[in-house]
């Protein structure tokens, strides 16, 4: 029996105490596959598992609070889950969660990139096969291999956390965590390196490209604000509707400080944009800046509490003045 269907099997063996378990399934075409909702053992026969399940279905459990779901999840969705736990927005009885190890997810982009280098269309894409190893994808009647290594995700050539970090059904054997090659994410060095004005002006030239969709707001799992979210609040009127970069940037500077230290990067937001913006890259930025001060990791341990959840006289790298 493969990993799959043994995991199948225990999904269905708990399905019947549960409202619906959320994973994947084949979606629109053959290059994408989209959340699903299993309610029925057909529904768990579609589930798919691989480099395709690029969705993190944490971000639909809160909606389902007080109800009794499942949930499948790769090692960096599991962090949201944990993350939605330490917040109580959700509750730890109501959750059951089904984890198997993941070796990387797809970047769309890349394939996309990868196809038209090789004469094919992405729209025509008819077959996605995979080994673990390598992605083939045929489109226009010729199958193109890529390293799945090379079209995975840049999130994955990091991972350090490729299992999941909270599972009650864990089906297969714990893979190592990705050694990263560099000492930093290469977004970070980038900003790093810019003068003030320069990275301003990388901001800004980004913000005019925003068409203020809020997909990366929706496809966020800590993003639970909803309708009281400053870009749709008339009282008080934090933003208006006017198309410039300075709007635009307020929100999304303000969106990554709500994140602060509580992003596990996931990177649902960057990867929902349709304008391929690099608004990951803030909340990283936001992450480093919690770890350094208060040695906290987002979504790893579920019975820490988050740092800017709790209060102390005085933090142990802040040193602020006691009176």
């Amino acid at each position: 029996m493969s990993r799959l269907d043994e995991l199948k099997t225990r999904i269905k063996e708990a399905l019947p105490g549960l409202e619906c378990v959320i994973g994947w399934q084949k979606g629109f075409d053959s290059l994408h596959n989209t959340p699903l909702f299993m309610r029925s053992d057909a529904d768990v026969d579609k589930l798919e598992w691989g480099p395709l399940n690029v969705h993190n279905p944490a971000v639909y459990l809160p909606p389902f609070r007080g109800k009794k779901v499942g949930i499948v999840v790769k090692g960096c969705d599991s962090r949201s889950v944990v993350e939605l736990l330490q917040e109580n927005l959700i509750d730890r009885g109501d959750v059951v969660i089904f984890g198997m190890p993941c070796e990387g997810v797809i970047d769309l982009s890349k394939v996309k990139a990868r196809l038209a280098a090789a004469g094919a269309t992405a729209g025509k894409v008819t077959a996605v096969a995979e080994d673990g190893k390598t992605v083939s994808v045929t489109a226009d009647g010729q199958t193109v291999a890529m390293p799945l290594a090379e079209v995975r995700a840049d999130k994955c050539g990091r991972c350090q956390f490729p299992n999941a970090v909270l599972a009650d059904t864990y089906v297969g054997d714990p893979i190592a965590p990705t050694a990263p090659a560099t000492p930093m994410d290469a977004d970070l060095a980038a900003l790093d390196a810019m003068s003030v004005p320069e990275r301003m002006a990388f901001w800004r030239y980004h913000m005019e490209r925003c068409i203020r969709c809020y997909a990366c707001r929706n496809a966020c799992p800590m993003c639970v604000c909803r309708d009281h979210c400053i870009a749709q609040s008339r009282e008080p009127h934090w933003l208006t509707q006017e198309d410039t970069a300075t709007e635009k940037l307020m929100f999304q500077v303000v969106h990554a400080l709500h994140l602060a230290g509580r992003c596990t990067e996931c990177g649902e937001c960057q990867r929902a944009c349709p304008m391929d913006i690099p608004i990951l890259a803030l909340k990283k930025h936001l992450n480093r800046t919690i770890h350094d001060l208060f040695d906290y990791q987002a979504g790893t341990d579920p019975q820490a509490i988050p740092p800017l959840l709790q209060f102390k006289v005085e933090e142990d790298n802040i040193k602020e003045r006691s009176w």
